[in-house]
């Protein structure tokens, strides 16, 4: 107790430079603190820093050149609701790298090097609504139920990647989805996108920069953009015979007229039998008949 019943000047000032102090020491080195946020944009870092205070919930990690994430300094960060790691150097398979930041709401992972997203990637951040993928050049392959367990997931960008084909039931399946980054990507306008094309046409979700999600290949609906070129590709996928497709017809109609030949064959057949058969029975009663 101080004896007037409060602090004095001196004594507050003492407190304030011990908090500050505090803060200092538990803040990772070239990093910034403030309350529950850790700030090391532009440090130039090579790895996933130390020493964070475990009660943080956001953390930036932009424009360092980050190469591994590791699943075990990221799990100990359990009150974690934002990481934005854009603009680093993460490449490597990243899944269960997030299975202990359960309650993570918002992910960039823009500007990066990542070349999949599997099931395991992102499964454990039941709570996540934001994740940015963006910018990725590598990235080639979502797997069908990479967000099968984000069913809160509101945004997504999977813009300027490497993806030519993404399944419809990977983004259709997401209840509360109402932003989708697909431009600049090199979308392979085939038959097998048919289906994903004319959910986009169909569906009330916004696709910002929607000028520039248009086909890659093939090379005579190069530029188009996707929903326009969905009438083309139904006529298309329709009246296109494949080689295979011919050869199935030609297999068929061969079968058709080889079992046509033989029944008419088999048919022949039996009509001579039963020619010679009557010819014979009304041989027998002529001869009767005369003795």
């Amino acid at each position: 107790m101080f004896p007037s019943g409060r602090p004095q000047p001196l004594s507050l000032m003492f407190l304030l430079g011990m908090g500050m102090a505090s803060e200092r020491i538990n803040c990772p080195r070239r990093c910034s603190c403030q309350y529950l946020e850790v700030n090391c944009t532009g440090q130039q870092l090579q790895e996933f820093p130390v020493a964070i205070p475990l009660d943080t919930r956001q953390l930036i990690l932009a424009a360092n050149n980050i190469s591994y994430l590791p699943t075990v300094e990221l799990s100990f960060l359990t009150d974690l609701v934002y990481l934005d790691c854009k603009k680093n150097l993460l490449g490597h398979d990243l899944d269960f790298t997030f299975i202990g930041v359960a309650k993570l709401v918002y992910l960039d992972l823009s500007f990066n090097s990542l070349t999949q997203v599997t099931f395991s990637t992102f499964s454990p951040l039941l709570s996540l609504v934001v994740l940015k993928i963006s910018d990725n050049p590598n990235l080639v392959a979502i797997e069908k139920d990479a967000f099968a367990n984000n069913t809160w997931l509101r945004h997504l960008d999977v813009s300027r990647t490497g993806l030519t084909f993404l399944d419809t039931s990977t983004v259709q399946d997401l209840p509360n989805l109402r932003f989708l980054g697909l431009s600049d990507n090199l979308w392979h306008c085939n038959c097998s996108l048919l289906d994903f094309i004319t959910w986009m046409s169909e569906s009330n979700i916004h696709f910002p920069d929607a000028d520039n999600v248009t086909c890659y290949t093939p090379e005579g609906l190069h530029a188009l953009k996707m929903p326009a070129v969905e009438a083309q590709l139904h006529f298309n996928c329709l009246m296109q015979l494949y080689k295979q497709d011919y050869i199935f017809l030609c297999l068929a109609g061969f079968c058709i007229f080889f079992a046509g030949t033989v029944a008419a064959w088999l048919a022949g057949i039996c009509a001579v039998i039963y020619e010679v058969h009557i010819s014979k029975g009304e041989e027998e009663e002529e001869e009767d008949t005369v003795t």
